[in-house]
C-alpha cells in the first residue's frame, strides 16, 4: 500500500480538489450540502486514482527507461502491474458510486469521464496535444462538481472546464521539458519535442493568461460578488510571477518545482476567494 500510494502520488489529489469545490460552490451559489461535498470528494479521489493508475500501467516501460522515473514502483518492478489494473477498476467503481449518489446527469456523463481517464496516458504516443487532453480530464472536476449540484450544464460551468483545461495544459508543457531528451529518443510527442524549448516556455504564459480571462467571464456570467474577482486578480498575478520564474530559471527541474508549488497555492487561494464571494460576501 505504501508503494502504491507513493506511485500514484496520492498527496497530489489536493491539487485536483480546489477547483472541484469552486464548481460546486458556484453551482450552489453558496455552500452545497455536506452530502454533495462528500460525494464530490469521493468522485475526485476515485477518478484521480484511476487516472494515475492508468498512467503508471500504460507508461511503465517508458518510465523504466527514463532516469527521472525509473525508480517509480511500477516502472522498477517493485509493484506488480496488476495492482494498477485493480486500482483503475476500483477507482472507476468508486467514481460511479459517487455519481449515482449525486444525480442522474452525472451517471449519464460518467462514460465520457472514464474514456478520458483511460485515453489520456496513450495520447503522447501519437499527438503533441496530449497536454490539452490531460487538462480536459482535470477540467472534468469543476464541471462535474457543478453538474453534481445543479443537474445542468451552463456557460459558466463550461468556462470553468476550459479554464482548468488550459491551466493544467500550461504547466504540463513545462513539466514535459524535463523529459525532452527521453521523449525524442522514444519518439513520444509533446510540445517541447515538436516546437522546442523557447515555445514551451512562452506558451504556458499565454495559456494561463487565457485561464484568467475565462475565470473572469465565468464570474461575470454567474453574477459572482466582487470578492470572486480577487481570485481572478490572483490569476493575473500568477501569470506575472510565472513570467519572472520562466525568465530566470535555467534549470527546468527547479523551475517545475517552483511552478507546481505556486499553482497549488493559487488553486487553494482561488477556492477560498470563491467560497467567500458566494457565502460571507453576499
Amino acid at each position: 500500500m505504501r508503494l502504491f500510494l507513493r506511485d500514484i502520488r496520492i498527496e497530489h489529489t489536493l491539487f485536483a480538489l480546489p477547483f472541484a469545490y469552486v464548481g460546486a460552490v458556484m453551482g450552489a451559489r453558496g455552500l452545497p450540502t455536506l452530502a454533495q461535498l462528500a460525494w464530490i470528494t469521493v468522485a475526485v479521489v476515485g477518478a484521480r486514482t484511476a487516472a494515475m493508475a492508468a498512467n503508471r500501467f500504460f507508461d511503465r516501460r517508458i518510465d523504466a527507461t527514463n532516469p527521472r522515473t525509473a525508480n517509480r514502483p511500477t516502472a522498477s518492478g517493485a509493484l506488480h502491474p496488476r495492482v494498477m489494473l485493480v486500482a483503475i477498476a476500483g477507482g472507476l467503481l468508486v467514481t460511479a458510486v459517487a455519481a449515482w449518489n449525486l444525480n442522474p446527469l452525472c451517471v449519464v456523463l460518467l462514460p465520457l469521464a472514464a474514456l478520458g481517464i483511460l485515453f489520456y496516458p496513450l495520447c503522447k504516443r501519437f499527438t503533441w496535444g496530449a497536454h490539452f487532453v490531460l487538462g480536459a480530464v482535470d477540467g472534468f472536476a469543476p464541471l462535474g462538481a457543478f453538474i453534481a449540484v445543479t443537474g445542468s450544464v451552463t456557460f459558466p460551468s463550461i468556462l470553468l472546464f476550459l479554464a482548468v483545461t488550459v491551466w493544467v495544459a500550461g504547466f504540463d508543457i513545462l513539466y514535459a521539458m524535463m523529459d525532452y531528451d527521453v521523449d525524442r529518443a522514444q519518439n513520444l510527442r509533446s510540445i517541447p519535442v515538436r516546437f522546442g524549448e523557447r515555445a514551451s516556455r512562452s506558451l504556458p504564459l499565454g495559456l494561463h493568461a487565457a485561464m484568467s480571462v475565462m475565470l473572469l467571464l465565468a464570474g461575470l456570467l454567474a453574477e459572482a460578488t466582487p470578492f470572486y474577482f480577487v481570485g481572478v486578480a490572483l490569476a493575473v498575478v500568477l501569470v506575472g510571477y510565472e513570467r519572472r520564474l520562466i525568465g530566470l530559471a535555467a534549470n527546468v527541474f527547479a523551475l517545475n518545482e517552483r511552478v507546481f508549488t505556486t499553482n497549488m497555492a493559487f488553486s487553494v487561494a482561488f477556492m477560498l476567494t470563491t467560497l467567500v464571494a458566494y457565502t460571507l460576501a453576499r
